[in-house]
């Protein structure tokens, strides 16, 4: 990553890199879009924050730009790369990875993916159960599976049983409900909180939805 897109993260001590930069000898990694960095992304890093802890080995969060709903025309974005590093970021994760998703890429093979994730040597993968990777989405999060040890988490619903995501939240959006899908991102909560809370925080809140 460039200087200037780690801008503004000087609480935190993330090292930002773009895909195919990154070797590791362990890890614990997570992979998505994470646009909006809304309450399902946050427990994703929760989760994969907590592994790598345990496990004693760096977190990676392994991410995409612009978001492929965003590059195919399907969506809007929710936040900009640099607001949207800097949430992932107040996770405190060792590394984001940021893939530039744009023409080569979008022609990467399942195979192409599974071959980079190797070079992380990832004792643990973890994704939602939405999750696709390689060229006509190819790849699921049980082809994950066959290669890696994976958790595969379930989406994270509100009280009224309704999927947290994106596009929720940009229907939201839409309707005028800016309110209804703050509450949904869950950030002002966030990043009010002394960051050694930050976790635990949005552990809570997912729970009491």
């Amino acid at each position: 990553m460039s200087k200037d897109s780690a801008k503004g993260f000087d609480s935190v001590a993330v090292a930002f890199h773009r895909d195919g930069e990154l070797a590791l000898d362990a890890c614990v990694v997570t992979i998505g879009a994470f646009d909006g960095v809304h309450r399902g992304h946050q427990e994703l890093l929760r989760q994969t924050i907590a592994a790598a802890q345990r496990r004693g080995v760096p977190a990676v969060v392994y991410t995409f730009d612009p978001p492929p709903k965003v590059y195919f025309g399907q969506a809007e974005a929710l936040i900009s790369l640099g607001e949207k590093l800097e949430r992932i970021a107040t996770f405190a994760p060792d590394h984001i990875v940021v893939a530039d998703f744009n023409q080569i890429y979008v022609r990467r093979t399942a195979a192409d993916f599974l071959a980079e994730l190797q070079r992380l040597q990832p004792r643990e993968v973890i994704v939602g159960e939405d999750f696709r990777f390689g060229s006509c989405k190819g790849g699921t999060a049980q082809l994950l599976r066959q290669h890696f040890d994976t958790r595969i988490l379930p989406p994270v619903r509100c009280g009224n049983g309704e999927i947290v995501s994106s596009s929720r939240i940009r229907t939201l959006r839409r309707s005028g409900l800016a309110a209804a899908a703050a509450a949904l991102e869950n950030w002002r909560d966030i990043v009010t909180a002394p960051p050694a809370n930050r976790s635990g925080l949005a552990q809570l809140e997912v729970a009491n939805q």
